[in-house]
């Protein structure tokens, strides 16, 4: 057990308890959301603090997700102010837990609740960029775990969008009969796979890199948590890395599916989509040692041997009697893409924006890579 160490550490104790009690006696009365709050202050109590939730705690919470879209709103709304009115890294922690297990779990109507709040929601989602618990050196380093795995949900929230489902949404949970069912039933593990595949292919080239390109953001936050491996290990902190290690485990599924439908396709790419393409492979090739120390259970057999294959193929420009030709070459093959006479090229005919790698459009209509 978690012990205070220091007065606020202890206050705060004391005022969960008080908090539950008055909760406890508001929740007999008619028509209110006292046991909603409630659910959500046991799941995320200050006592216990190096504890994850229960796991009934967390069905809990979840169950609200069966009644109304009311219910479902207030259940986030309140989980939401919890998060965002508390200073105490393991009370975070713990409310990002049970975000985390909406994500995963949750019914419909709870994860769509979650996926519009607040409906001006951004990149920083949680809004938790800034969170500093300085009670002490323990907290003063879990808040640094806090931040990121902030970070990943709202990463795991993006991915959602454009996906049109919740990455790691098939780990249910050894609660749900689903799980069971999914667990021993092969035959339907191999169609959901087989009919995403199917989607993979129907997607036009633009909207397959987009998928690509966000599910290795993805892979990018997650493998920053090799940042903080030093820190102090607990119940808490493994909980967090068992969530996340499913979410790269559901994540390199994704990723190998649309890079396998890639690598039939990849000869009709245009120069910009190879161009782009061979941006994200780097992207996702720089987070190869991070995560295989993270994860060593984890290794994806034949994943990464997959993107150094797709990352052979070369992108680059050559000349052809004073003019430039750009050139793809696949498996020792060049083939001209287009050709522009580099005498004619004028600054004005590019449009150029800042901070990342960019497509634009030219006069002539070509697409040249801004950097």
């Amino acid at each position: 057990m978690g012990r205070p160490k220091n007065l606020r550490g202890f206050f705060e104790i004391i005022r969960d308890k008080a908090t539950i009690s008055k909760e406890i006696i508001i929740s007999k009365l008619p028509n209110n959301t006292s046991s909603l709050n409630l659910a959500i202050l046991r799941a995320t109590s200050s006592e216990q603090s190096s504890t994850p939730p229960h796991e009934n705690q967390i069905i809990s919470v979840l169950s609200f997700g069966h009644s109304s879209r009311i219910t479902a709103s207030s259940c986030i709304e309140s989980l939401m102010n919890r998060l965002h009115h508390t200073h105490n890294s393991y009370v975070s922690t713990k409310c990002l837990i049970i975000i985390h297990n909406i994500i995963k779990r949750g019914s419909f109507i709870l994860q769509d609740q979650l996926s519009i709040y607040p409906s001006n929601g951004g990149k920083n989602y949680l809004n938790l960029s800034n969170f500093r618990d300085n009670s002490n050196q323990e907290t003063w380093e879990l808040s640094s775990l806090v931040r990121w795995y902030a970070r990943i949900l709202e990463s795991l929230l993006l991915t959602s969008r454009v996906l049109g489902f919740f990455l790691s949404s098939e780990f249910k949970g050894p609660d749900s009969d689903y799980f069971l069912y999914y667990k021993s039933d092969k035959h339907k593990r191999d169609a959901d796979e087989e009919h995403e595949k199917e989607k993979a292919s129907a997607l036009l080239n633009e909207e397959l890199l987009k998928e690509i390109e966000v599910v290795v953001g993805l892979v990018e936050e997650i493998s920053k948590a090799s940042e903080l491996l030093n820190l102090k290990q607990s119940k808490l902190v493994c909980q967090v890395m068992n969530l996340v290690s499913e979410d790269y485990y559901s994540a390199q599924k994704r990723i190998m599916i649309r890079l396998n439908e890639v690598k039939e396709r990849m000869s009709n790419f245009s120069f910009g989509e190879s161009v782009e393409f061979n941006c994200v492979m780097k992207r996702l090739k720089n987070c190869e040692e991070k995560v295989l120390l993270l994860f060593l259970n984890h290794k994806g057999v034949g994943f990464w041997d997959l993107v150094d294959e797709l990352m052979k193929e070369k992108i680059g420009t050559e000349k052809d009697s004073g003019r430039s030709v750009m050139v793809m070459s696949r498996k020792g093959r060049s083939s001209e893409s287009a050709r522009y006479d580099q005498r004619d090229l004028k600054l004005d005919d590019f449009r150029f924006s800042s901070g990342r790698f960019d497509f634009n459009r030219v006069q002539s209509g070509l697409r040249f890579l801004n950097i």
